[in-house]
């Protein structure tokens, strides 16, 4: 009777356990969502440095857009190796040690002095990019399915760092002097941008480490390679990857052309351009968590096929040339704003429901297929408009990939409906 009354003791009460996993669970997201909006800063940053890195080292227009586009690259590119790894050792481990791996480059960044330099630190700068995949596969973890719609929403909302520098990068480089403090220790003027992110990454990667759970969810761990890559090969991976060009790359790709677009076509001073430009860019990143806890209620698909119809009436107006003046271009890119930040939500709501033990996998080639459009796009709406002279070329762009995500939608799900469909399929169609 005294042993199992010890025994008794030892174990910890059902709610005790239930308390210990919402903290954890709390912590984990707080923390990774904080650290996601810091490194998806880092990530964009060169948007805002590369204007006075330009006139610094005298930069011709070729080598200003590398620059602008070298981090993004290399933050798509490994988004599946990192999904992967996430899901093996655990989102604490990954989280931490990218975040401190980042501060590297970024605190090189701060000491570059020619371009080749700026090349290779801002490629390598450009990890940060991949963040986003660990805290995925990280949260779907944790996360209950009932729940994970709004959890994965409200990770994604660290989108909004892509308007940090934009914000604090001026003033930054306006209010440190170009020598800098401590004889040059602290470096002055753009310099001293990357080198405060690489503080924060550090300081990031110890809170990530020390305040969230030792004991880590790793849904992965064991298992063979081949068998978490398998379900690459199902052709519907491939299709939530053109639904994330749609409502995430184009977004990266419309939050670098639009500034421009404000000041060709409507002949606006660049300081404006610049705040309607946020119109659309923070209703894309800040409405992802209403996104999740919509896609938890309605189920993906219903959400999706919403979002594609409300994208299209308004990209279509948009890309009628001289259709409509400032005021109804503003307000209907603000439409396309709050269809794409509700819609990167339901596509990754769609993942953790087909795929509940690849979500790193999966969410990995998911994301950066979709983060390279955000890469090619902006080069095919030059080239376009390089050959029209149509201003309007990139929504013209955009458009067509949307109605063809639209189009494969519908007929997968005309598909399912034909011939049948078992529980994971009913997960397209459920109300």
């Amino acid at each position: 009777m005294a042993s199992q009354a010890v025994m008794g003791a030892a174990r910890p009460a059902p709610g005790a356990a239930s308390a210990e996993v919402s903290v954890g669970r709390a912590s984990v997201l707080t923390l990774s969502t904080v650290g996601f909006t810091l490194a998806f800063a880092v990530w964009l940053m060169f948007g805002v440095l590369a204007i006075p890195i330009r006139k610094e080292l005298h930069l011709s227009e070729v080598q200003f857009g590398w620059l602008t586009a070298i981090a993004v690259l290399n933050g798509s590119l490994w988004r599946l190796p990192f999904g992967i790894l996430a899901d093996r050792w655990g989102g604490r481990a990954v989280m931490s040690g990218l975040l401190l791996a980042t501060a590297v480059p970024a605190w090189l960044v701060s000491r570059a002095s020619s371009f080749g330099e700026l090349m290779a630190y801002g490629f390598l700068v450009g990890l940060a990019g991949n963040s986003f995949t660990v805290g995925i596969a990280w949260n779907s973890a944790w996360y209950p399915r009932a729940r994970q719609g709004l959890a994965l929403g409200v990770f994604g909302a660290g989108n909004v760092g892509a308007s940090v520098t934009k914000f604090i990068g001026p003033a930054l480089i306006a209010a440190v002097p170009a020598a800098g403090f401590a004889g040059g220790a602290v470096p002055g003027g753009w310099r001293f941008v990357p080198f405060l992110y690489a503080a924060l990454l550090v300081l990031m990667a110890a809170a990530t480490w020390a305040l969230t759970p030792a004991h880590d969810k790793m849904p992965g761990r064991g298992r063979p390679l081949g068998e978490m890559l398998a379900p690459l090969a199902l052709l519907r991976v491939w299709r939530f990857s053109l639904y994330y060009v749609v409502v995430f790359g184009a977004y990266v790709a419309l939050s670098v052309w639009l500034p421009r677009y404000y000041v060709d076509v409507y002949a606006l001073p660049l300081k404006q351009a610049a705040l309607l430009t946020a119109l659309f860019i923070f209703p894309a990143s800040l409405l992802r968590p209403v996104g999740g806890w919509l896609s938890d209620r309605l189920g993906a698909r219903r959400l999706m096929y919403a979002i594609f119809t409300a994208m299209l009436v308004a990209l279509l107006a948009l890309s009628i040339p001289d259709l409509v003046g400032v005021r109804a271009f503003t307000a209907l890119v603000f439409v396309v704003g709050v269809a794409m930040g509700v819609g990167k939500a339901a596509v990754y709501k769609y993942i953790p429901e087909y795929f509940p033990s690849d979500v790193g996998a999966v969410g990995g080639v998911v994301g950066m297929l979709g983060a390279l459009g955000g890469f090619f796009l902006p080069l095919s709406f030059a080239y376009l408009k390089a050959a029209t002279g149509l201003a309007t070329s990139a929504f013209m762009i955009v458009a067509v990939v949307t109605a063809a995500s639209f189009a494969w939608l519908h007929l997968a799900v005309v598909r399912l409906r034909r011939h049948g469909r078992g529980a994971a399929e009913a997960i397209d169609l459920r109300p």
